[in-house]
């Protein structure tokens, strides 16, 4: 991989993990005033509504978070002249899926098979 390649995917990963970032930091302001707001005053329904809501802005909390941790090992692999390189079987990953999920560290093959694995 040539060293404008290296620093365009450098770039993009490098963004996107920012751009989770700042996700997160707004996903943090919203749940703690959605928590000082519970239960004043609301209508049932309301505190139900408000609860889904405050859980569901937890779940994309945690998926920012993981992926934040996928983008810095990607990050470590472009710098160790591993990206690319599948972790399990060591074959290439496509550049097409390494395109879609710049921070993919399985080929296809074997991510299908560690799914199939976790799923069993």
């Amino acid at each position: 991989m040539d060293s404008n390649t290296r620093e365009a995917i450098r770039l993009q990963l490098e963004q996107e993990r920012a751009d989770l970032a700042a996700q997160i930091d707004t996903l943090t302001v919203v749940n703690t005033d959605q928590e000082n707001d519970a239960g004043v005053g609301n209508h049932l329904a309301d505190d139900a509504s408000d609860l889904f809501l405050r859980e569901r802005d937890m779940a994309l909390h945690g998926n920012a978070e993981e992926l934040i941790g996928q983008i810095d090992a990607a990050l470590q692999r472009l710098d160790a002249g591993t990206y690319g390189m599948c972790a399990r079987c060591g074959q290439p990953i496509d550049a097409a899926r390494l395109e879609a999920l710049p921070y993919a560290e399985f080929c296809i093959t074997c991510q299908a098979i560690i799914e199939r694995e976790r799923a069993a």
